[in-house]
């Protein structure tokens, strides 16, 4: 197995995202694209992202629906949040040099906690998507 990245250029519009944590930086590169209050996430499916069989592997889906969920909720808020709950369906295969995208909507907030929902695609097939229930945090 290799750390290697796809060199590839990233599709018009979207820069590659420096500001992540490690655990994020190290799954990627991860590409974003804004456009007003919208917000897309993407990625070349890369040999590390992959499952035995040359898949996109199920952890590394719900990785990169937690990072668009957590997007969707620090773009809505002011506050920090963490994520207490996320569901992710998987609904079609994504393989090997496959340019995954994704983007995330947060639907209402209460009582302290956001909820978002999730998506992405390989070209036009939904590849996964989810669900998030994220807990605004208290400032110290």
């Amino acid at each position: 197995m290799t750390l290697e990245t796809d060199t590839r250029p990233p599709p018009d519009g979207f820069v590659r995202s420096l500001h992540r944590g490690p655990f994020s930086l190290h799954n990627g590169p991860v590409f974003h694209k804004i456009d007003g209050d919208r917000f897309w996430h993407g990625l070349f499916i890369t040999e590390r992202h992959s499952n035995s069989r040359g898949r996109l592997h199920g952890g590394m889906m719900t990785a990169f629906a937690d990072g668009l969920l957590a997007t969707a909720v620090a773009r809505a808020n002011t506050a920090m949040a963490v994520t207490v709950n996320l569901n992710c369906n998987i609904c079609a295969a994504a393989d090997i040099g496959d340019w995954l995208e994704g983007t995330a909507r947060q639907t209402s907030a209460a009582d302290g906690f956001a909820f978002v929902e999730a998506e992405a695609w390989v070209g036009e097939k939904i590849i996964f998507n989810a669900t998030g229930v994220f807990r605004f945090l208290e400032k110290r």
